[in-house]
């Protein structure tokens, strides 16, 4: 048997290509086989059908349904868990999935990194997780002293219910060590809900978080759970928790101690089962001090703290970041890892790195990139937008307009990959590649990748 039938077998059932291209791209690159299917009815109908360790199913397919297709694949007796990829408004249905046996779902735009986590977390009921190390897994590489002290404190608060916050400049992984430490966890076959605080305006920062009633507001037409619902027997990531509103303060403090909440619009208290994991990149203690956070949430948060170092003080670790970084690229952009030579890799340890390994990898996707020949060149890489041709007209080998629109075309799907299908907004496509979201969406309908929006209804990524 050679290695690649040992690997678990993904199934990805979605009528969207863009979707499909993009997650079967993302599962290979972190070590998965990978079958797509357009239907349901493809799925089932297949002269043999595939055994697959997990199988993603999108909730809204044309023909039987993603929800039809999970009661189904139960009936027949298949166990595979199924992860459902559902629109934000079909949240409710999804959870009904779930209390049928579905195994999880994520809401379009999906993090690419949450739907990788939530993949592993499902093939890992057939394929145990080894032992923690700084290898790759979940992101994490690297084998200098401050990273090992950073991995044993995951791996002694991992099987608690401690509330854990990690601190760490912008860039060094937070969402990372959070992950690793769900993995590790009892709670490892339920979900990790991320909430980026930063991204949802204070108006919604309630109903987000908590959820609402039928009419609790104009326009609330239905019930809707919010994500610490979402995250029940799981563990709940609060991202840039020192960006919460001081007015939701209180109430996110109330959930910490009682564990309980109520939605909006609704009196009576919900119990909820969540572990809270929050991340920042702010001195929480300074917010303090300058009455910016409330106290008794920064102490409530703040018992199991780890701090994420920056990627100056762990500079050993560079050039296993960068050779894994340029595999991942590489396996991404469908070319051959390009060489990393010692004077390339002598720019890299030579840089400071403020934007730490967030940077070192927009980088190296930029060499890489640029890397026609085979050679990776780290000064000439532009620091804005990725698309671009060299500013040196006689540096690289000149490329015909199919070329370059082909390289364009990968290097905006490895990025719409990594955002999850998001474009524009935080961490979305035009962030990573460094543009305006309109020049993007606009070069994304000139290369075949968004539908025009004239007398079309559907379009493959979302714009916020």
């Amino acid at each position: 048997m050679t290695a690649s039938a040992t690997r678990p077998l993904v199934c990805v059932v979605d009528d969207d290509s863009l979707i499909r291209e993009s997650v079967e791209s993302l599962l290979r690159q972190a070590g998965f086989r990978v079958e797509t299917f357009d239907s349901a009815e493809r799925f089932l109908g297949g002269p043999h059908r595939p055994q697959p360790a997990c199988v993603i199913v999108d909730l809204a397919l044309p023909g039987m349904s993603g929800l039809d297709l999970h009661q189904e694949l139960a009936r027949t007796g298949m166990d595979a868990p199924i992860m459902l990829l559902t629109a934000h408004g079909d949240i409710r249905t999804s959870v009904r999935a779930m209390k049928e046996g579905a195994f999880d779902f994520l809401t379009k735009p999906f993090d690419a990194d949450d739907l990788v986590a939530t993949v592993r977390r499902a093939v890992s009921r057939r394929f145990p997780a080894p032992a923690l190390r700084a290898d790759g897994t979940g992101g994490i590489v690297g084998e200098s002293e401050v990273l090992q002290a950073v991995l044993r404190q995951i791996e002694l608060v991992a099987d608690t219910d401690a509330t854990v916050l990690i601190t760490g400049e912008t860039g060094t992984g937070k969402e990372q060590i959070a992950r690793a430490i769900h993995e590790r966890s009892r709670r490892r076959n339920a979900p990790l809900v991320r909430v980026n605080c930063a991204s949802i305006p204070e108006s919604l920062f309630e109903s987000e978080l908590f959820g609402y009633v039928k009419g609790a507001f104009t326009g609330a037409l239905n019930d809707r759970i919010g994500r610490i619902e979402a995250a029940q027997g799981g563990t709940l990531l609060l991202d840039e928790i020192g960006e919460v509103p001081l007015a939701m303060q209180p109430k996110l403090l109330h959930v910490l101690q009682e564990k309980e909440f109520e939605r909006v619009g609704e009196t009576r208290p919900r119990r909820i089962d969540v572990r809270i994991v929050a991340a920042t990149n702010r001195d929480l203690a300074a917010e303090v001090d300058a009455g910016r956070f409330r106290g008794d949430l920064f102490y409530r948060l703040n018992v199991f703290p780890i701090e994420n170092p920056p990627l100056r003080d762990r500079r050993d670790d560079i050039p296993r970041l960068a050779e894994h970084f340029i595999r991942k690229s590489a396996h991404r952009l469908r070319r051959e890892p390009p060489r990393l030579t010692e004077a390339a890799l002598h720019q890299l340890m030579t840089r400071d790195w403020p934007g730490n390994i967030r940077e070192l990898e927009n980088a190296i996707e930029r060499a890489v990139i640029l890397a026609v020949d085979g050679q990776l060149r780290f000064d000439a890489a532009p620091a804005g937008v990725s698309l671009r041709a060299p500013a040196s007209p006689g540096e690289f080998p000149l490329l015909s307009r199919v070329a370059v629109e082909k390289h364009q075309r990968e290097v905006i799907l490895a990025a719409l990959m990594r955002a999850g299908g998001r474009v524009s907004g935080p961490r979305g496509a035009a962030e990573l590649l460094g543009m305006k979201a309109s020049t993007l969406f606009s070069r994304m309908t000139v290369l075949g990748l968004r539908k025009r929006p004239v007398g079309e209804s559907v379009t493959p990524v979302a714009e916020s």
